[in-house]
């Protein structure tokens, strides 16, 4: 059977439509199949209540790792703002003081941290924490969208070889302990290690360390930005440049099987051959659409996302901090490392975390244009509420309205305690009376966006390299996006280098297809 098409790909999230694009571009016949009625996966934008004109990015939010080479090479328009807040934490132990990263205020930032802690060397450790990163950064960064290097030539090329041994040999907990002496500021570090990876900070296993790495080296800086208009215009700039580049996209098609030899049937019983195929769904999906089994277990996501509409900033306990700075950047919610390793406990026997480990920040406060006119002259803001150590352990066989409602009072709970009022006296209420509160759990990214266990990585995430006697022989193992099957390359979260809103996934298989197929 002639194929048809040079490229046929799974799955219609971001990074299949980088890849669609790029291979477009370079004049393959390229199909993308997504069975939703649209496109992008989970960077999307849409109104979760009926009758309010408020567009939120409803699971992924903000863009760090998305290279500035895939946006200038597909001619991508996009308004990516920094935060000047990076973060504030409130002290759980006494929620009245907190400490505010302040990227345009060194000496508020040194006093808050002074307030709160009692250590006037806090801040001057956190800040050179975070400089000696910056290195690290700047070297890895750009290699994400080039061939795979070895671990001893990624080393080589690293300027701070302890930091290298603390952050890739060693569970990250020694290097928090080393790096600062509170226990908050440990814990502001130590979320970057969490998100979405179930872990303590003392794992052997170094998940957490992997984590950590992707959430601090992303444009160099692991500066985290805010896409204006909404994660909607990420993958609506995307699907842009794949259609501009005559890729061929199609909604609605729902694919029943895969086979090794580039044929796809959908569930209509219509056949699509390739040449190759892309998988833009996480491998666990894949291996189901082959017919065999998962290697190594089934993947299982670790957070539940809370989404808010406000009619206003609700007030902070400490008057020292304005709602609008306190929430224009990452707000940590009972995020010690004390607090983080006990909810990780509690997850591994079976308990909600209480109180659960929450970060927070407020999307309109950086860019009101996702909230309609009169939404933005009422004051009304969105917030987004990300948990933090809730395996899909403790959704998975559970009736999902029960736990979602337990999950969604857990976090109601965090909140409600640094703040001066409840959060439900905030929320704005829809057209039918209803308050604008929603909670996205694992089993709702399972049901919703086909992510076995709710894992937004696709499975366990990799290091931006490969071992020294790892096989680089063919293209696919150079660019990080082989399977068991030559003819199929992993073009989604579930590469080597994937995961996040980063599109790199996408990048690296369209490589590596031109390589195979001939430029």
């Amino acid at each position: 059977m002639t194929a048809p098409y040079d490229v046929v790909i799974v799955g219609g999230g971001h990074n299949a439509l980088v890849a669609a694009a790029y291979l477009g571009r370079a004049g393959k016949r390229v199909i993308v199949l997504e069975r939703l009625d649209h496109l992008g996966g989970a960077a999307v934008s849409e109104r979760p209540w009926a009758g309010v004109d408020a567009r939120l990015s409803r699971y992924s939010y903000l863009v760090s790792l998305l290279p500035r080479r895939i946006i200038d090479d597909l001619g991508l328009r996009l308004d990516l703002r920094r935060r000047r807040y990076s973060s504030y934490t409130p002290d759980p132990a006494d929620p009245r003081r907190g400490i505010l990263v302040d990227n345009g205020d060194a000496a508020a930032t040194a006093a808050s941290f002074v307030r709160t802690t009692g250590d006037a060397r806090e801040s001057e450790r956190f800040r050179a924490f975070y400089e000696r990163l910056q290195p690290l950064a700047g070297a890895l960064f750009p290699t994400v969208t080039e061939p795979l290097r070895r671990e001893s030539e990624a080393r080589a090329e690293a300027p701070d070889t302890d930091l290298w041994d603390a952050v890739t040999r060693r569970p990250l907990d020694g290097l928090l302990r080393d790096s600062f002496e509170t226990d908050l500021a440990r814990g502001i570090a130590l979320t970057d290690g969490l998100i979405g990876t179930f872990a303590a900070s003392d794992d052997p296993s170094l998940s957490q360390n992997r984590c950590f790495l992707y959430h601090v080296i992303g444009g160099g800086t692991g500066d985290w930005d805010v896409p204006v208009g909404g994660m909607g215009q990420v993958s609506g700039a995307l699907e842009h440049a794949a259609r501009t580049a005559g890729a061929e996209l199609r909604t609605g098609a729902v694919v029943s099987s895969v086979s090794p030899d580039g044929e796809v049937t959908l569930e209509d019983g219509a056949v699509i051959a390739g040449r190759l195929i892309l998988s833009g769904v996480g491998p666990a999906v894949l291996e189901g659409l082959l017919g065999s089994p998962t290697p190594g277990g089934r993947p299982e996501g670790a957070q539940v996302k809370v989404n808010m509409l406000l009619s206003r900033l609700p007030r902070l306990r400490d008057e020292s901090v304005g709602p609008e700075a306190a929430f224009a950047g990452t707000f940590h919610i009972n995020e010690t490392m004390t607090q983080l390793d006990a909810a990780h406990d509690a997850a591994s026997a079976g308990r909600i975390p209480d109180p659960l480990p929450a970060e927070i920040y407020c999307h309109s406060l950086t860019d009101p244009s996702i909230l309609g006119a009169e939404l933005r002259a009422s004051g009304a803001q969105t917030l987004t509420l990300f948990g933090l150590q809730v395996p899909h352990r403790l959704v998975a066989g559970a009736d999902a309205d029960t736990v979602r409602t337990q999950l969604l009072a857990a976090a109601q709970r965090s909140l409600d305690s640094v703040l001066e009022e409840p959060i439900a006296d905030c929320l704005y209420e829809a057209p039918d009376g209803t308050p604008c509160i929603e909670a996205r759990t694992t089993g709702d990214l399972e049901r919703s966006l086909a992510m076995a266990g709710g894992d937004i990585f696709h499975g366990p995430l990799s290091w931006p390299w490969v071992g020294d006697d790892d096989a680089l022989e063919t293209p696919a193992q150079r660019w990080g996006v082989e399977t068991a099957h030559p003819r199929i390359l992993v073009c989604g979260s579930g590469a080597r280098r994937g995961g996040a809103v980063s599109g790199i996934g996408g990048h690296n298989a369209a490589m590596a297809a031109l390589e195979m197929l001939g430029r």
